[in-house]
């Protein structure tokens, strides 16, 4: 269950900070949260111009994406879409790691440490009961 979803709110349209929120606004955002990013279509379509504008076929321009999100430390919602897009266009798990252990030297280790749980998760693994196994 997700954190959010535990919290009581008083009113969905009026939050605490007394902005009023639309009813199509506050369903688009708890869709977003919930992973549902079809209202993103526009945006993906986006991408796949910029894909296209680079001359990068759609599994290495995926796989540079994901080296990306390393070196920045991304949020672990990055990682879900990015590793998902990836697979889609036919890179394979060892391809993902190869792209972990290409960018550790430049990115550093701890970022490299921090996304592999990341990505675990967005593969479907199940994460190590303690650090280090």
């Amino acid at each position: 269950m997700l954190a959010w979803s535990k919290r009581k709110v008083a009113h969905m349209g009026m939050p605490e900070s007394g902005i009023a929120v639309d009813q199509a606004t506050s369903q688009a955002l708890a869709s977003l949260a919930i992973g549902d990013t079809g209202i993103l279509d526009e945006a993906a379509g986006m991408r796949e111009q910029l894909r296209a504008s680079t001359s990068l076929d759609a599994k290495t321009f995926s796989l540079v994406k994901i080296g990306a999100l390393v070196a920045l430390d991304a949020a672990p919602a990055s990682y879900m879409w990015q590793v998902k897009a990836a697979l889609d266009a036919g890179a394979s798990p060892q391809e993902i790691l190869g792209v972990l252990t290409a960018v550790a030297p430049q990115t550093g280790m701890p970022r490299v440490v921090a996304a592999a749980p990341e990505i675990m998760v967005a593969l479907g693994l199940e994460l190590p009961a303690e650090p280090g196994l």
